[in-house]
């Protein structure tokens, strides 16, 4: 089974992937990951990966899509994956499902995290505590939450079209989150 975690920045996505992992034995593809991971290995993906990170620029689809392609045959012995960070726009999306239809498995859920701003602001501040993450302070984290309203949003009617997208409340302590998640699944 194929699914996405889908939720705007702190809602949870990375944090309820591993648990995935952990329980279903599924593979996660995150494609921050995977784009650090390639340029690690200095293949010729990896290597011109690198040179797109160090100018500062945005690694394309088709870069990212070709990613995630090389890591399909291992979510298939594993019998799923979960995408996490991806796809953020309606064209990845479309790209994405391209890609899975060739390999006869689409994506089976898009599970939706809804977690409410006053929250989202908290976990994120917890997180730059505890994690010391640059990109955790409040002023990054409205840019990354209106980057995701303006670019990422656009994906809940997309997938809401394929009787797809299944919202999960993402409020609450983690075991709750992750219980609701796999109710959602079950389904």
């Amino acid at each position: 089974m194929n699914i996405i975690l889908f939720g705007p920045p702190g809602a949870g996505k990375g944090t309820q992937s591993k648990r995935l992992v952990q329980s279903r034995g599924w593979v996660q593809l995150s494609t921050g990951d995977m784009l650090r991971d390639a340029r690690k290995a200095g293949t010729e993906l990896g290597n011109r990966v690198a040179g797109i990170m160090d100018r500062g620029e945005l690694v394309s689809d088709e870069i990212v899509i070709a990613l995630i392609n090389e890591r399909l045959p291992e979510a298939d012995a594993a019998g799923g994956a979960i995408f996490d960070g991806f796809p953020r726009t309606v064209p990845q999306a479309e790209a994405l499902d391209r890609l899975l239809a060739e390999r006869s498995s689409p994506i089976a859920k898009v599970v939706r995290l809804v977690v409410d701003q006053d929250e989202l602001v908290a976990r994120v501040e917890k997180r730059a505590a505890e994690e010391g993450r640059a990109d955790d302070t409040v002023d990054a984290f409205k840019v990354r939450l209106k980057a995701y309203n303006d670019q990422t949003a656009p994906l809940i009617p997309f997938y809401t079209g394929q009787n797809k997208l299944v919202d999960v409340d993402g409020m609450g302590s983690m075991d709750e989150v992750s219980a609701r998640i796999n109710a959602a699944l079950d389904a």
